[in-house]
């Protein structure tokens, strides 16, 4: 009988009991960072890590962080990790069953006197879906030192500066460049994840181990026109910029597929229009884009010669267009070693294939610190960022499992 066996009805009950801190006024499970519901989470968060017998703090970039010693403190950590924030009518399981899966790997060890050499950590990144204040993977970026002073000095929409709100999560910005990890001070960063894509489902195969995490490089774009009478002004004097703002969303859907690439894509998600009136032509839009791909040259390429091609096309419109780069995460390939040990430990457990994972995570910036590794379980039909996101319960216990045998075998092998 397998020992380590993750409990199913615990993982279930945490499941949903974290499911209650949402934002009841929304559709799905909308819990976004630095809100009331968010922080709400946290304290119970932390009281659920420290019920498993973790140790926990809370870091300069206001990351929850739960240490279990190992039987050799002289070692580096391994580190477990994802995100418990989501983005606006969102699903249950993104993000969610890694941290709560790694408390349960805690549980289990503890439960069958299992002691690792290495120390453990069990983090909760701070805000790792694109934030109020225009940026994603703040925890990760802050926890490696790479949140700048220009983005801890951004606001929302209602004026709050991001250092202030890390502040209220019981962070310190002040401390951030201070206290950051550097390269070494983790020996391995390992994260369960819902696949937040179709793949595994189609193939009906429990458990995927990751080959490659794509970059993803992220931009505010205002483009400026002229407002004017929607009736009175010819359509040949116009200075109209949603039209300019729609041919450039083209422009970068033609750039992306050009490129012949699956792993390549471009996406416009964000658009305001001011000043939004049925009977005058629009003056202003900002909007953001992202392109992401496995390659980093590929997306410098692109965006690149988008923002050539749209400063060019300007000048023709008489239109101003400004580019502002809210973040960029670089790439990441799975290192092969760790590839085979992941693959070799999930098939203990279930049925398990490689694949790629067009979605950003964490991982993208600890892997400036330590090498990463993720195990991905089923999304149902590849639905993700949605209410309708769902992973059965059984397809969790499966990947937690798989989770506890791969860090079993790393806290063996590794040095």
């Amino acid at each position: 009988m397998d020992r380590v066996r993750p409990n199913i009805g615990r993982l279930k009950s945490d499941i949903e009991r974290i499911s209650t801190f949402i934002d009841k006024s929304k559709l799905g499970h909308t819990r976004r960072s630095f809100t009331e519901e968010y922080k709400e989470a946290r304290v119970w968060l932390r009281e659920k890590m420290e019920e498993s017998g973790l140790e926990t703090s809370i870091d300069a970039a206001a990351n929850i962080i739960g240490r279990l010693s190992g039987s050799d403190n002289s070692l580096k950590p391994i580190i477990i990790g994802s995100h418990t924030d989501t983005v606006e009518n969102g699903g249950m399981y993104d993000g969610t069953i890694g941290v709560l899966g790694g408390i349960e790997v805690v549980r289990i060890l503890k439960e069958n006197g299992v002691n690792l050499r290495h120390p453990l950590e069990i983090v909760d990144f701070t805000s790792e879906e694109p934030s109020e204040f225009g940026l994603s993977t703040i925890g990760s970026k802050g926890m490696i030192g790479e949140l700048t002073k220009e983005m801890l000095q951004r606001r929302d929409n209602c004026g709050r500066v991001l250092s202030d709100a890390i502040h209220d999560l019981g962070g310190n910005s002040r401390s951030i460049k201070k206290l950051a990890r550097k390269k070494g001070d983790a020996v391995l960063y390992l994260e369960l994840h819902n696949e937040l894509g179709p793949v595994l489902d189609n193939k009906e195969c429990p458990l995927g181990v990751v080959t490659g995490i794509v970059g993803i490089h992220r931009y505010k774009v205002i483009v400026n026109g002229e407002a004017n009478h929607a009736g009175t002004t010819p359509m040949n004097m116009r200075c109209d910029a949603l039209v300019f703002t729609s041919k450039l969303v083209l422009k970068l859907q033609s750039l992306c597929k050009d490129k012949n690439r699956d792993d390549v894509v471009g996406t416009v998600g964000k658009l305001n229009v001011e000043p939004n009136a049925s009977n005058v032509i629009p003056g202003k839009c900002e909007f953001e884009f992202e392109v992401r791909s496995l390659q980093n040259d590929i997306i410098d390429e692109i965006v690149s010669q988008f923002i050539d091609e749209a400063q060019a096309l300007s000048k023709e419109r008489n239109i101003k267009v400004k580019f502002d780069n809210i973040s960029k995460s670089s790439s990441v390939i799975i290192d092969e070693g760790i590839k085979k040990v992941l693959k070799d430990s999930c098939e203990e457990v279930a049925k398990t294939m490689y694949l790629p994972s067009g979605a950003g995570h964490d991982a993208n910036h600890i892997n400036e610190i330590a090498p990463v590794g993720m195990i991905f379980v089923p999304s149902k039909d590849g639905k993700s960022h949605c209410p309708e996101e769902y992973t059965s319960y059984e397809e969790i216990e499966i990947g937690v499992h798989a989770l506890i045998k791969a860090l079993l075998a790393f806290d063996k092998i590794l040095k």
